[in-house]
């Protein structure tokens, strides 16, 4: 049976706007050809007036450049968990806790089997391991092929993730890169959108910045 999660009677996206100006948020990208559809939403919420922090695996790269995302967000892209922005900051704590929400789209098989076990071993993972989901939504836009999708190891993954507190948006239904049309889709930007709106409302910190908050 599939996982409970996000599909349906989604806010607008377009009330978003209000919901998401001065936003810090955190975007995963990882290996996944979906990741082309990641740029309209990084660029949807910059528009929007959020501060965006894209955040990229090794795998991710080959499908789409950082420098993409820099253009889009204005603000540095991260490739490696090596790699410092914030020099005072090693292990990139302060910029999970600042976060007002986190998404990670595409979320491949191989992104939900390391979240499902505490893995950190990329950048994503790793800023993902120091969010606390009881305060930060952390939304996660599966996307891979239908068999992919519909293995019991992805379907005990997915329960194990919405058990630890994650929301999953989709995935949806539709043409895929292997030539074939079923489950396993990446949802759109515009249903990512109104699901982030939807959680930002609903989390305890709405209406207060990701600086502001006392941790």
């Amino acid at each position: 049976m599939s996982p409970s999660r996000i599909q349906g009677d989604l806010p607008d996206p377009g009330r978003g706007s209000e919901i998401f100006a001065g936003r810090r948020l955190i975007v995963g990208v990882t290996g996944g050809i979906a990741a082309y559809k990641t740029a309209t939403l990084v660029s949807r919420l910059a528009q929007a007036g959020a501060q965006v922090t894209v955040l990229m695996t090794d795998s991710a790269t080959r499908f789409i450049a950082p420098l993409t995302f820099q253009a889009l967000s204005a603000r540095p892209v991260y490739t490696s968990a090596w790699e410092h922005v914030e020099s005072s900051d090693p292990q990139h704590i302060s910029l999970a806790r600042a976060a007002d929400a986190a998404v990670v789209a595409p979320c491949t098989m191989d992104c939900m089997a390391r979240l499902a076990q505490g893995m950190t071993d990329d950048v994503v993972t790793l800023v993902l391991s120091a969010v606390d989901r009881s305060r930060t939504p952390v939304l996660l836009a599966p996307s891979m092929n239908e068999v992919m999708w519909e293995q019991p190891s992805t379907q005990r993954n997915a329960q194990t993730l919405i058990r630890d507190g994650y929301q999953l948006i989709g995935p949806g239904e539709g043409w895929q890169a292997c030539r074939t049309v079923g489950a396993g889709r990446m949802s759109e930007p515009e249903e990512i959108l109104a699901a982030l709106a939807g959680a930002l409302g609903r989390s305890p910190a709405h209406g207060q910045s990701g600086a502001g908050r006392s941790r």
